[in-house]
């Protein structure tokens, strides 16, 4: 599969949700990172540790895809719409990470018409860094995007410090120690990819020899 992730603004989560995908699916198959960020922060979030994925610049994404089974693509922030068109053109599953703080829901919603033209099967949106409740402003986020007719995970991601902390020793959450959410938050992106290889179960299971 070749799985992108774009962010509509930044701060959402984008180089997270590229990291903890790759992480889930180097465990099935052999899977590369594409950091196509100016910033180069899946590079270096990569040096601070030793990650069972490669991680490899923009340019090497043609020689990575003919070496590996997945290949998750890490891309800049702010894509304007012919840009976030071809994105989904050139992959199977674009993922848009969204926050439900209003400047992100605003970003998302400035694109919609966009967003739509692109059909419900080349994108889906992932609610991240959800706030624990009784806040309940994850839940107003989803009927929001929901309303609109837009595709969604049913899977979301928590807000938790853990990612802090596993962003800067080089390592996904689930490898965090001492913090009680941390587990829970790699189950939020395990949920994720469930869902990915429900809809693209052929491709994952031809890649694993299945």
């Amino acid at each position: 599969m070749i799985i992108t992730v774009a962010s509509l603004k930044g701060g959402v989560g984008k180089t997270t949700t590229a990291i903890h995908l790759a992480a889930y699916f180097s465990g099935k198959a052999k899977t590369v990172l594409v950091d196509g960020d100016p910033n180069r922060t899946s590079a270096k979030w990569a040096t601070r540790g030793n990650p069972a994925f490669h991680v490899v610049p923009e340019e090497e994404t043609a020689l990575a895809a003919r070496r590996h089974d997945h290949v998750i693509i890490d891309t800049r922030a702010r894509p304007d719409t012919d840009h976030l068109q071809a994105l989904a053109r050139g992959c199977d599953l674009l993922i848009l990470p969204c926050t439900p703080s209003s400047y992100s829901m605003d970003a998302l919603i400035a694109t919609i018409k966009e967003l739509r033209l692109l059909g419900a099967e080349r994108y889906r949106i992932l609610l991240t860094i959800i706030p624990p409740r009784p806040m309940t402003d994850g839940d107003r986020a989803r009927e929001m995007i929901l309303r609109a007719g837009l595709p969604l995970f049913a899977a979301e991601i928590r807000r938790t410090v853990a990612f802090e902390r596993s962003a800067l020793e080089g390592i996904t959450v689930d490898q965090v120690k001492g913090n009680d959410t941390a587990g829970l938050a790699w189950r939020d992106y395990e949920r994720v990819a469930a869902e990915i290889e429900a809809m693209y179960g052929k491709a994952t299971e031809q890649a694993i020899g299945i």
